[in-house]
């Protein structure tokens, strides 16, 4: 089955929606006009439901099905907010709010499952209930979570779950999932040294933060080189080392702070567990004292074996079987749809953007012939988990 004829006919008008959202973009949950915007055309599309301040800012529509005899509901989920950064695009429709952007694509992503929800509403031509989730917060927000924990799973009777993103790099007209992990866990470390603050001509009065500093982060690179099994991937990064206001003056504090990434959650207590036993070991051969904190942030994005394969199956009667991917490498980026495959199961799912700007890239953009292709997938998905009789 190829991408629906009817999308082809509202291809122009949902482009001009992701249009305005990116011309309009907004940070973490402060999405009150994207959101307003998604509930006056849900409203419009004739939805069942609809549900807004869900997780602060997030946005619920509920669509019935012709019958509810199979008594099944599906959630397909989209995310709305934006980056804070400076678009370099030149794009007549190019951000109108300096220092924000929509560079990783949540305005398609948006725009496609209204798409899929006014043709939905339209037809009908399925057996049970679908509720389409806009998301705030997907940026390092955990607008997920806030919706989780605001009830999303449990009122709406949400029983599945999918999400989907667009992937700088592949051909449009092409999908790719794999089961299991897909995405990474992406927690945040923060290391506090104390050491004593001296002149800097005399550094044997005092204890250098800046050389404790330098000596763990060279050694936190042990974690993945020497403590991890090769097989499993471990990504330790300090990011941030702050120490310091003068030339001539030893610091007597600093503050490192990082990423760690993990794809399997053995991996992840390994990480943390010699995390805080390595550096504090480290300023204390130096004299100096060290504190790890470590916030566990983003889970790992772990596609559910029977959704996946349902997954995968709709997305090769859209574009063919030889432009579905089943075994893409997990990426070691992270992804706030993981707290939502942890309630319930479901799959998450890349289609290609062509040949774009990386995500998170100043001259990225979301490439509307993906329109059609990521439309179809919602509603093929839909009427397929739920044949109308």
């Amino acid at each position: 089955m190829p991408t629906i004829n009817r999308f082809a006919d509202l291809a122009e008008e949902i482009t001009e929606w992701r249009r305005d959202i990116h011309a309009h973009p907004e940070l973490l949950y402060d999405t009150h006009r994207t959101a307003e915007l998604v509930a006056d055309k849900l409203k419009a599309f004739g939805v069942d439901e609809i549900a807004t301040g869900i997780g602060r800012t997030g946005v619920v529509g509920v669509i019935r099905g012709r019958a509810n005899g199979s008594g099944k509901v599906i959630g397909l989920r989209a995310d709305m907010d934006a980056l804070p950064l400076e678009e370099i695009t030149g794009k007549p429709y190019a951000s109108t709010i300096p220092g924000k952007m929509h560079a990783c694509g949540h305005d398609g992503h948006t725009a496609m499952l209204l798409g899929a929800a006014k043709y939905l509403a339209e037809t009908r031509n399925f057996d049970g209930t679908v509720i389409v989730i806009f998301q705030p917060a997907e940026e390092g927000g955990a607008g997920a979570k806030a919706m989780i924990d605001d009830g999303l799973m449990d009122r709406f009777g949400i029983q599945e779950v999918y999400g989907m993103h667009n992937l700088p790099g592949a051909p449009v007209g092409t999908f790719h999932i794999r089961p299991g992990s897909i995405m990474a866990a992406a927690d945040r470390l923060q290391i506090d040294i104390e050491g004593k603050g001296c002149h800097a001509a005399k550094p044997h009065e005092g204890i250098d933060t800046i050389l404790v500093g330098s000596h763990i982060v060279q050694a936190v690179q042990s974690i993945a080189s020497r403590n991890a099994d090769p097989l499993k991937s471990v990504v330790v990064s300090i990011t941030t080392f702050n120490a310091g206001f003068t030339d001539n003056v030893i610091p007597q504090t600093a503050t490192l702070r990082g990423t760690v990434r993990t794809l399997d959650p053995d991996i992840r207590d390994l990480a943390e567990a010699r995390l805080k036993a390595l550096v504090p070991t480290i300023a204390e051969a130096y004299g100096a004292k060290a504190t790890v904190t470590y916030r566990r942030d983003y889970p790992i994005t772990a596609n559910h074996a029977d959704q996946t394969d349902f997954a995968v199956s709709v997305a090769r009667d859209i574009v063919g079987k030889d432009n579905v991917n089943t075994d893409i490498a997990p990426t070691m980026g992270g992804e706030d749809f993981s707290f939502m495959l942890e309630e319930r199961p479901g799959a998450f799912i890349f289609a290609g953007n062509g040949d774009s700007a990386g995500l998170h890239h100043p001259a990225y953009d979301f490439n509307d012939e993906l329109i059609p292709v990521g439309c179809s997938y919602w509603v093929k998905l839909v009427e397929t988990a739920m044949p109308a009789a």
